[in-house]
């Protein structure tokens, strides 16, 4: 009869525990996320420290209509290549007011001669709608579902286009470490929907987060004010002897490569 009761407790305490968990399980989530919100806006002013009025990522974001920011990608190899990381999507509206952060990760997987290991804060802007529609599908592939030009900060520019004029997205790296043979050709960013769904305590999808901005997480506001300030203290830091206005025809020109074609030219400083 004890034995009965004890069993009984113990099923009773378990019960009563599950929703403990639920709700303790959820908040490390939402945590990871967070956490993965609050290092994008650390890289994002990491990559726009000391960038002036006639650089190119200050060229950049002030026309683009969105911004993929990815604050750690870690890529290790002995001959074949690979890495990863996690990434959010924002884009801004007709007012110049940036969404909340939809929940990507990035896959690389390069093959060929490669040795080395890198940690590299990648920034992306998106520079055209159709750049942000390709973008909401589950699944977007970067030299295959658009063109993309990608540039690394301070060692080296490299674009390549799938066909079109026109170029859909811009990005930019900034490496730690040494790798040989680094390119984000071939990358395939992909919605992680649990993330989305667990930061926003709902069910949604990119569209309804940077599209129609139906959500909100405050968790999420000093990223999308980083965005906005650090666009302005760069328009504001003019050169030295340089005027303070500047024309688009003063901006760098990314000439794009044929399909397929990956050429290199040295960036101007920052």
């Amino acid at each position: 009869m004890r034995n009965g009761f004890f069993v009984k407790s113990l099923m009773a305490a378990a019960l009563l525990a599950l929703p403990c968990n639920a709700v303790m399980a959820a908040t490390a989530t939402v945590e990871k996320e967070q956490n993965l919100v609050d290092r994008a806006t650390l890289a994002v002013r990491d990559i726009f420290s000391g960038a002036k009025s006639t650089s190119k990522i200050t060229h950049y974001l002030a026309q683009a209509r969105g911004v993929i920011v990815c604050p750690s990608v870690f890529r290790m190899s002995i001959a074949f290549g690979g890495g990863s990381g996690g990434c959010v999507l924002l884009t801004r509206d007709a007012r110049g007011s940036w969404s909340d952060p939809a929940f990507y990760t990035i896959t690389t997987a390069n093959f060929g001669l490669q040795l080395g290991m890198q940690d590299a804060e990648i920034m992306m802007f998106v520079m055209t709608d159709n750049g942000v529609q390709s973008l909401l599908d589950s699944q977007f592939k970067f030299g295959a579902d658009a063109g993309t030009s990608f540039a690394s900060s301070g060692s080296g520019i490299e674009s390549g286009t799938a066909g079109s004029h026109n170029t859909d997205i811009m990005g930019v790296q900034k490496s730690k470490g040494m790798f040989a043979g680094a390119a984000l050709g071939g990358s395939k960013l992909k919605v992680n929907s649990p993330a989305n769904r667990a930061y926003y305590n709902q069910i949604v999808g990119p569209e309804d987060i940077v599209i129609s901005m139906r959500v909100n997480n405050p968790g999420a506001d000093p990223l999308r004010s980083a965005l906005s300030e650090v666009l302005t203290t760069a328009q504001a830091n003019v050169p030295t002897g340089g005027a303070g206005t500047t024309t688009s025809s003063s901006q760098p020109v990314v000439q794009p490569a044929q399909a397929g074609e990956v050429h290199s030219q040295d960036l101007p400083s920052q």
